[in-house]
This record gives structure tokens, sequence and C-alpha cells, in this order.
């Protein structure tokens, strides 16, 4: 595929490529399903605060086997945004997937936790809320621009032990080894479940070429959150791709490089939605550590975006 493809209209053309690798990725009845959420209107999801107290909360549907999220209609979310609970921090918007991810991780209060991709901070409220605003987070952001909104969305939320730093989270393993007792790492990626065919700014600069500019970023952070882990620590790496390179082979890397480290199954869903499927072994004739199995890829539907998460434990030595 050419890198300038502004001649090309019709984004089902435009992303043609990407439609042949969900075809290989879950084959292609599974990805029609996949390719249709795409189009379809997403319902908008929203997760109660803790710590704001808020008497007046906005309606919503629960979302099952998920404390304290709600979901309404797409067409209500000028209406939800506009509600002064959000405005005031006691709800924030955020993708029942995330969600999953943060509370797959299982932190505890007075942990140290390093949140390596932190911006816009809706996963570090979540891990604030788990710990009860007790022990560390140090939330990590490279962009300034979303590092100074981060700091002042955790602010508005009643956020009160993390501290913020604005680095390449690719250095701070080598600068603060063996420190957390987990790590959050929500990779940037080509956010290909995020696409909308409806609109093309979603999918403006999606590429073959970019996912694997991706690729070489996400190495480099995932070697630097398990870095950064205590031993007997566990991160999570997750992300909102499609693409085995920036999933199952990120991992693979990390594991060949870190034979030691140790994939932990995911526990079981609670909520009857989303559908999932366990990570992929093998990618174009390349095979992949045997343990990415235990990898879980969560598929989209009108309320779960499509997610990648594997949880990963650094073991004690000896």
């Amino acid at each position: 595929m050419k890198d300038d493809d502004s001649a090309i209209p019709d984004g089902e053309e435009r992303l043609a490529p990407l439609r042949e690798r969900l075809d290989a990725i879950y084959g292609p009845v599974l990805a029609k399903t996949v390719w249709q959420t795409l189009t379809a209107s997403k319902r908008v999801c929203w997760v109660r605060n803790p710590l704001i107290a808020r008497d007046e909360l906005p309606d919503g549907d629960p979302v099952p086997g998920l404390e304290d999220c709600f979901s309404v209609p797409g067409a209500e979310r000028e209406r939800l945004m506009a509600h002064p609970a959000v405005e005031a921090g006691a709800v924030y918007p955020m993708n029942p997937s995330s969600l999953l991810a943060v509370r797959w991780l299982e932190v505890a209060p007075q942990h140290e936790v390093l949140d390596l991709a932190a911006a816009p901070g809706g996963k570090t409220l979540q891990l604030a809320v788990a710990m009860g605003n007790t022990g560390r987070i140090a939330a990590v952001e490279a962009v300034r621009s979303r590092f100074h909104r981060m700091r002042a969305n955790l602010a508005r939320c009643g956020v009160t032990g993390a501290e913020f730093y604005l680095a390449d989270g690719r250095s701070v393993g080598r600068k603060v080894p063996d420190r957390f007792d987990r790590v959050l790492l929500d990779s940037p990626c080509s956010s290909e479940s995020r696409i909308r065919l409806n609109d093309p700014l979603s999918y403006a600069h999606w590429s073959l070429r970019k996912t694997r500019e991706m690729v070489r970023k996400q190495r480099g952070l995932i070697r630097s959150a398990y870095l950064a882990l205590k031993p007997g620590g566990e991160m999570i790496y997750c992300t909102c791709a499609f693409s085995a390179e920036e999933n199952e082979g990120v991992v693979d890397y990390l594991l060949r490089r870190q034979p030691e480290a140790e994939i932990v199954p995911l526990p079981e869903l609670r909520t009857p939605a989303p559908g999932h499927r366990s990570g992929l072994t093998s990618w174009q004739g390349r095979s992949f550590d045997e343990r990415l199995a235990a990898t879980r890829r969560i598929l989209p539907d009108d309320l779960f975006d499509g997610f990648f998460v594997a949880r990963i434990l650094k073991p004690e030595p000896g």
C-alpha cells in the first residue's frame, strides 16, 4: 500500500489491507463481524468515581459484571458530557475494555504503581480508586500537551496519590529498576479498534508502515516496564490495536529477551459481554511463544472496544 492514499476517498478501499489482516487474525466469518463494528453506532460508557462525592449522577444502564460502570446510547454522548457530575470529576467517561485492563492488574492499597503512558488519565484514576488514594502512582507521559491535560484531569477527579513525570517511558526502567509492585502499560498504538469508516480523520494516519513504526516504540516501552517491576511484581501490557505485530509480537519480543518472565492467565470474565479470543501463537509464518495463548483479545461490539491484554509476572530470583 502506498503511504499517500489521499486519492482513495472510500474508507473501505483505503483500509482494504486492514480488512485482509482481520481475516487472517480472526478468520473471515468473525472478521466480518469485527469489521461491522467499525461502522456501527457505539454506546458510551461512564464510571463512577468514589473519590468525589456527588448525589446526582447521570442516567445509565449498568454494565453487567463491572461495578460502578454504566452506559448510554451513543446519541446521548453530548448530554452525558454536559452533565455536572462529569464536570465535577465524579463521573469519568471510559470504555469498559480499558476498565477491564486496569482491574485485571489487581492493584492494592499501599502499592507503588507505575503508569507508563498515562495520559489522558482515566486508567490512572482507576488505579487511584482501587488503591483508595494510598500508596504512590508514578504517572509518566511523554507528550507535553497530553501531560498537562492529564494533570488537570486527575486533580479535578480528586487523585492525591499520584506524582507526574514528563518523560519518555522508554528510559524509566533503566533509571528506577526493580522498583514497582505493579506497572500498567496501555501502550501508544495504531488504535485500529477506534477507527470509524464514516470518519476519515480516524484512519487518516493508518498504514502498515505506521504500524511498524509503532512496534519499535512499543518494544522499548515494554522492556522499560518490565525492568521497572520489582521481582514478584506484575504488569499489564495492553493496546486497542488489532495487529499481531503490536500485540502478541511485542510480548513475544519481551519473552525472548527476558525468558524468565511469566504470562499470568487472566481472570474469567464476569460479564456476558464482550466476546474474546486467546492470543495468537503464530502470525504470517512466524511462531510466537506458546505462552501467548494465555493472553486475551477482547472482541469489539456496540459497547466494548477491541483490546489486547497480557498480564506478565517478573518472578522472584532463585
